[in-house]
């Protein structure tokens, strides 16, 4: 037996000896496998990609500060327009507490104290609403079907501190009265043909600021949905509840915690809406609902049109944050703060203040490349990557197109290969984003059966349309 053992390890140490002076006759190692875009699974589904103009910015689209109507057509289409702009499909409407219509206030539909919470409101309706009604309604023109309706602060006299500004509570005897308020407001929306799609009672519950807010624990939003959710279900209304708008992603995990552990609320919400101020992304809202990015725009004193400046608040910076809060998130949709503003904003655009003229950011293309191509009802493939650099999206629309994004974060060109899986083409479109191109055209990309191949400029997004 040991003579055998040692005649065979003779033999192999010959064969291997042999293998290795002749490499033909060894067998071939496996090339490692493409990484794969898998078109006939899915991910979460994309309700879209929105912006605000709440805080009387509808106002100055509308000419508050001398832009004319020509160049109003042309922010509209910017914002508005899937052929020419960014094709933006929600709408977030700040629902306001102010009982004046002076600048970056919101105007309240109830300015005056009924008398108590059981008392007959006298509301007030002026059909303009800061220009929010006037934008809805050019919004609706363009084909927007998701308004979302926010409140920052309950009236004065409904709170604690008997004041909309510096945070205070909502005082439990109000809360009927409040949740008829918000109902009411949707309804004035419905009059001049708008329809609220979604709604919200509060917008960072989790902080104190100097202007509009008004503060929830995780608990008080639980016993204020118990009275909203039947409120809405009786009005008619076809309006989903969203909640909380906490200031922080993170922040909204214990508000959505306490809505999954409550029945009565569980069946009040929708959607789960959070922010994402206090920190990027880093984990999953702990809900099966449909979670929204419903507010963010990065820090910055000054206006800044750059893509990739090392500032944080660059096209750049947006773009990765849309890919990792689709990703990391799940999230269902994502709503950029301000989609036009005066000043060093850190808006889309800049309106001139005043003037009949405007600017265009770089972040404003970085979510028009995502919000152009993906449309309401798309849903997020899996993507695989094999280098760490590229940051790799993946979407199949409701009319077959798919889209491909990839946010190359090297200062390198890169070369990408993927297996297609659900589909081939042989004449995909690409475009580039970057410093000096917007969403533009550029031959980069092409297919052999089922592999895409795509050269990926440093520091840039690429957007793959496969129809």
């Amino acid at each position: 037996m040991k003579r055998m053992t040692a005649l065979t390890a003779l033999l192999m140490l010959a064969f291997t000896s042999q293998a290795a002076a002749d490499p033909a006759r060894s067998a071939a190692a496996p090339a490692p496998a493409r990484p794969a875009i898998d078109f006939r699974a899915e991910l979460q589904p994309i309700d879209g990609f929105g912006f605000s103009m709440a805080f009387q910015r509808a106002d100055l689209l509308h000419g508050a500060r001398g832009l004319s109507p020509a160049k109003q057509r042309e922010v509209l289409d910017l914002l508005l327009s899937k052929d020419k702009g960014a094709g933006l499909s929600i709408l977030r409407l700040g629902i306001g507490s102010s009982t004046d219509r002076v600048y970056d206030h919101m105007p309240t539909i109830l300015p005056a104290d009924p008398g108590g919470p059981d008392a007959t409101p006298k509301y007030v309706w002026d059909g303009w609403d800061g220009g929010q009604a006037w934008l809805a309604k050019e919004a609706k023109a363009y084909g927007v079907k998701r308004f979302f309706a926010d409140a920052w602060s309950a009236p004065a006299f409904m709170k604690t501190n008997g004041s909309e500004n510096d945070g205070g509570e909502l005082r439990p005897e109000w809360r009927q009265a409040y949740a008829n308020y918000l109902v009411q407001y949707a309804k004035f929306y419905q009059q001049e043909g708008v329809r609220i799609t979604d709604l919200g009672f509060t917008n960072e519950p989790d902080w104190t600021a100097t202007y509009a807010s008004m503060r929830f624990t995780p608990q008080q939003a639980v016993d204020f949905l118990k009275v909203l959710g039947p409120t809405v279900r009786a009005s008619g209304l076809k309006t989903g509840v969203v909640c909380c708008d906490a200031a922080g992603w993170d922040r909204q995990v214990a508000f959505t915690e306490a809505i999954e552990a409550d029945t009565a609320a569980d069946k009040a919400v929708r959607t789960i809406t959070g922010h994402r101020y206090s920190g990027p992304t880093e984990v999953p809202q702990p809900t099966d609902k449909r979670v929204w990015m419903s507010e963010w725009s990065p820090d910055g004193s000054t206006w800044n049109e750059n893509w990739d400046d090392g500032s944080g608040y660059d096209g750049l910076t947006v773009a990765a944050d849309i890919q990792n809060t689709l990703t990391v998130g799940n999230a269902n949709a994502y709503v950029y703060w301000t989609g036009a503003s005066l000043g060093a904003t850190r808006g889309l655009i800049q309106l001139a203040n005043p003037g009949d003229d405007y600017r265009v950011s770089k972040r404003y293309w970085a979510l028009a490349a995502f919000s152009r191509f993906i449309r309401p009802g798309a849903v997020r493939v899996p993507a695989a990557n094999a280098d760490p650099a590229l940051q790799t999206t993946a979407f199949r629309n409701t009319d077959g197109s798919r889209v491909i994004q990839i946010l190359n974060t090297a200062t390198t060109e890169k070369s990408a290969e993927f297996s297609l899986r659900g589909g081939h083409d042989r004449h995909p479109d690409g475009y580039v984003t970057d410093e000096t191109r917007s969403i533009t055209p550029v031959g980069i990309v092409s297919t052999h059966g089922t592999t895409l191949t795509a050269k990926l400029a440093p520091r840039a997004l690429t957007t793959i349309v496969l129809d």
